[in-house]
Parts: C-alpha cells; sequence; structure tokens
C-alpha cells in the first residue's frame, strides 16, 4: 500500500517537472527562427474554425439551462426579482461557465487530436526523423499548437459568452415572459470589462495547459495504436482535472485582487 502510494506520488511530480521543461523549452523555441507559419495557421484552423460547432451547441445549451432554473427559481422564492436573470446569466457565464465549459470542449475536441496526432508520429518513429534532419520537435511541434491554443481559446470564449447570453435571453423571452431590453439592460448593469478580462485570462492560461499537455503525452507515447489510444484518453483527462484545478487558482487569486 504505501509502496503504490509513493509510486503514484513519485509519477505525479515527476510528470509536473517533466511538463514544466517542456514548457520552458516551448518558451525558449518560440524566439527562435524561422517560425513554423504554416503549421501555426494549420493549426488555428483545427483548433479554432474546426471546433465552432461544438462550442456554439454548448454556449446555447448552457445560457439556455442557467436561464431556465435561475428564471424559475427567483420567481418561485421572490416575485419581481426574475427581471435579474439576464445579469446572473451573463456574470455565471462570462467569468465561470463560458471559459470553463469552452476549454472542456476544446480538451476533448482538439487536445485529443493533438495526442493522436503526435503519439502517432511517435510511434511512426516520425519524431526521430525530425531530428535525424536536424529538425527540432518542440519547435516545429509544440510552439505552432500552444501559440495557437494562446490566440484561439479566448475568441473561442468570447464567442462563447456571447452566444450563451442570447440563449439565455431567448428562453427569457419565450418561456419566462421577460422583456428583451429588461435582459439587456440587467447584463449590462451586472457584467464590467474586469468580469470579461478574468474570463479571458483564465482562456489563455487553459489554452496553454490544453495544447501543452497534449503534446507532452504525445511525445510520452508508446506501444503502437494502443498507445496512442492510452495516451489520448489520459490526455483527455489530466487537461480536464487540470482545467478544474487551476480554475479554482485562478479564480480565488482575481477574485481576491479585486
Amino acid at each position: 500500500m504505501i509502496r503504490a502510494v509513493g509510486s503514484v506520488t513519485i509519477s505525479f511530480f515527476s510528470q509536473i517537472g517533466e511538463i514544466s521543461i517542456l514548457l520552458a523549452e516551448t518558451a525558449r523555441n518560440i524566439f527562435r527562427r524561422p517560425f513554423p507559419k504554416r503549421n501555426f495557421f494549420e493549426q488555428i484552423v483545427k483548433i479554432g474554425w474546426s471546433s465552432l460547432p461544438v462550442t456554439f451547441f454548448t454556449a446555447v445549451s448552457t445560457g439556455a439551462i442557467l436561464a431556465l432554473q435561475t428564471g424559475y427559481a427567483m420567481m418561485s422564492m421572490v416575485k419581481g426579482t426574475e427581471h435579474y436573470v439576464g445579469g446572473i446569466v451573463a456574470l455565471s457565464v462570462v467569468r465561470e461557465l463560458g471559459p470553463v465549459l469552452c476549454a472542456i470542449m476544446i480538451a476533448g475536441r482538439a487536445g485529443s487530436g493533438i495526442t493522436a496526432e503526435i503519439g502517432t508520429m511517435k510511434v511512426t518513429e516520425q519524431i526521430d526523423a525530425l531530428i535525424t534532419l536536424s529538425s527540432n520537435p518542440v519547435h516545429y511541434l509544440i510552439v505552432p499548437r500552444v501559440l495557437a491554443g494562446i490566440v484561439v481559446l479566448p475568441i473561442l470564449t468570447l464567442f462563447t459568452d456571447v452566444v450563451a447570453i442570447l440563449g439565455g435571453m431567448a428562453v427569457a423571452f419565450f418561456e419566462l415572459g421577460m422583456n428583451e431590453m429588461q435582459y439587456i439592460d440587467t447584463t449590462i448593469d451586472m457584467v464590467s470589462m474586469t468580469d470579461i478580462n478574468v474570463g479571458v485570462v483564465k482562456s489563455v492560461v487553459f489554452g496553454v495547459l490544453i495544447t501543452l499537455i497534449a503534446s507532452f503525452q504525445g511525445f510520452r507515447t508508446q506501444g503502437g495504436a494502443e498507445g496512442v489510444g492510452k495516451s489520448t484518453t489520459r490526455s483527455v483527462v489530466l487537461i480536464c482535472m487540470s482545467i478544474l484545478f487551476f480554475d479554482y487558482i485562478l479564480s480565488s487569486v482575481m477574485t481576491t485582487g479585486i
């Protein structure tokens, strides 16, 4: 029992150390020339543009459900308070649900794809071929993905925020009988630029986490097709756990600092 706990603990901290080293090496290679522009724009399309449908559906569902549950709860507790639904939905989405749910969706879609792609390259020895040709795998493979994640996640998060708020407004109008201008007014009154900045900062951190952990797990892949599958599953689980952990840390730090 003690040996098993010790083994898991050592493995956990070992991976943290390896990911930290990979992050430092990635940061150093960002300024290396020539910059892999083609890979960078390809990753923007794969991570960002191709993820729009799933983020749209997630945002609409989240905003609609949040407005529905909040509206009925407020009407049942205190009559006349349901006109605050717009502000509550917007504040919840902008500060918390938008960045987190968007990041988890991207982790499941794009993060798994990054791990599978790099893992396949690892088991088929394509990464070894890059090293043989004097190409740095970190510079060629990881830097474009990390930078694409940093650029794309804030944009997708803002897109999620807007769509979720509009989804909530549709439910408030058709289901709760609210006036749309009332919904918009409470949203503007309760949401500040600081709240939006909190969500954007979180999304930047999540973008780094998703791409870095996914790439790291791809580089650690062993054992052929079965190994690629295991690495992909492990990657998504670790990314989602990291997102929730860092979400708490960032919320605690930024809420205290505001």
